[in-house]
């Protein structure tokens, strides 16, 4: 009756590529925060923190989105509501791309538009995060 139950109940995200989306929106995050501090002090290397925070998040979520692609291809997997938070992994990783395209600027020519783009990038990473770790769905019969 246990085994019954564990499979019926099932996490969207598997604990492999958890690592990598719950690594990225720190990053996201982190980038975000170091733009509103250059853009409070225009310290610049604030905006130097911002890409590097940008390119370790595009790294982290490049992985999540390679396994999250991955997963598209089982069918059980696409029941389970895969579709909805590889949508919007791979917009937080496209918000976070352009984001990191403007920060590759000069300092003051990346602002306000390269802080926009990391708050869209956090947003849509912290909406990917709860897609992929809210509570577990019952599949069905089986």
């Amino acid at each position: 009756m246990t085994q019954l139950i564990e499979q019926r109940y099932s996490l969207t995200v598997r604990p492999m590529p958890a690592v990598f989306l719950a690594g990225m929106f720190p990053l996201f995050l982190g980038a975000a925060l170091a733009d509103a501090a250059y853009a409070k002090t225009f310290q610049i290397q604030w905006s130097n923190f911002a890409s590097w925070l940008l390119v370790g998040g595009l790294l982290f979520g490049a992985i999540a989105l390679m396994f999250a692609v991955a997963s598209l291809f089982r069918a059980h997997q696409r029941a389970r509501g895969i579709v909805p938070y590889a949508l919007v992994l791979l917009a937080a990783w496209i918000a976070g791309f352009f984001s990191a395209l403007i920060h590759s600027r000069d300092a003051w020519a990346s602002m306000p538009t390269g802080m926009i783009l990391s708050v869209v990038a956090v947003l849509l990473a912290f909406i990917a995060v709860w897609l992929g770790f809210r509570t577990p769905h019952i599949k069905g019969p089986i």
